[in-house]
């Protein structure tokens, strides 16, 4: 993907489009005025202002705007998420073709698809299916939901707008659609590459979903990574996603044997409050919380913490 128009100069052009409609209408009116000999009057102006409120319903809203919008409590975790400035950073803009790894109950796909407008696609993207019965904690009620997941959480995704949004699709690594091979314009791996890499010797999962997202990429097309960090001293035994953390170079290795680039990493979500040791686990802390549920003065110490410490990486397909 080439991006090739900042961000302010589409919706700048967006918006100018809309005006500029508006001054056309508005000027073929006054011509008709001017020049039509029979008493059959131009079009009122209520008719211009109605095609101008429809062009502008249509257009994009400002990512300002649709993270104003969210509910509270989702609002409430913008200082550990930092949603405008990831999203930024990984350079998401309305139109776009992006897939969601891990979208779950739609904290950042609320945020996404009416940021991306009707013009955008978002793809959800779930685990392979293979994954799931490794966790040794899902019912057989569960896995079986897994079968019809794709359709499911299209269906639920699409309910969660009543404006304009971006098209809802998904599918789960290990059976991506043909048809999104170099279609897509970015990926975002928020907090997803945990359990990919700690059943990755069970069934090369991390492998597998990067080749996916190569795949899937247009060339130049983006990767946003925001991943739990393990300490660069921490065991590598310790390091292998099963904590929830990962390494910084062991993320960066396995993109670029996947034959993505590094452009850049960012300081957004780090929290140097979060100094996990061997005997931690990520979901110790907010807004999980384990083990910590019942004992205030624990709570209230992983609380101090807050969120994880995190990595922020964006990687690229070359050109």
């Amino acid at each position: 993907m080439t991006i090739s128009t900042p961000r302010f100069v589409h919706r700048t052009l967006s918006v100018a489009c809309a005006s500029a409609l508006a001054l056309t209408l508005a000027a073929c009116q006054k011509a008709d005025e001017a020049t039509e000999e029979t008493t059959s009057a131009a079009a009122p102006e209520p008719v211009v202002a109605e095609v101008v409120e429809e062009v502008a319903a249509a257009l994009p809203l400002e990512l300002d705007a649709v993270l104003a919008e969210q509910p509270v409590e989702a609002q409430a975790r913008y200082g550990a998420r930092h949603p405008k400035e990831t999203l930024e950073f990984f350079g998401i803009e309305p139109g776009m073709t992006v897939i969601e790894a891990l979208p779950g109950g739609g904290w950042y796909t609320k945020i996404l698809a009416p940021y991306l407008g009707t013009e955008g696609t978002l793809v959800g993207a779930d685990y392979d299916q293979a994954l799931f019965p490794l966790f040794g904690f899902f019912s057989e009620e569960r896995l079986k939901a897994k079968e019809t997941w794709v359709e499911d959480w299209s269906a639920e995704a699409r309910a969660w707008f009543d404006g304009p949004a971006a098209s809802i699709e998904a599918f789960q690594f290990g059976s991506m659609p043909a048809e999104l091979e170099g279609e897509v314009d970015a990926v975002l791996l928020v907090r997803a590459l945990h359990n990919l890499a700690r059943f990755e010797s069970q069934g090369g999962f991390l492998t597998a979903a990067l080749g996916e997202v190569n795949k899937a990429l247009k060339p130049g097309g983006l990767v946003g990574v925001v991943q739990h960090m393990a300490p660069d001293d921490a065991p590598d035994a310790w390091a292998d996603g099963s904590a929830g953390y990962l390494k910084k170079s062991f993320v960066i290795d396995a993109f670029t044997a996947a034959g993505l680039e590094l452009v850049e990493e960012s300081a957004i979500n780090e929290n140097p409050k979060d100094q996990p040791t061997p005997e931690d686990i990520v979901w110790r802390l907010p807004p999980t919380l384990m083990g910590a549920k019942d004992n205030p003065e624990q709570a209230q110490a992983m609380e101090a913490i807050g969120e994880s410490n995190r990595m922020t990486l964006l990687f690229r397909k070359p050109a």
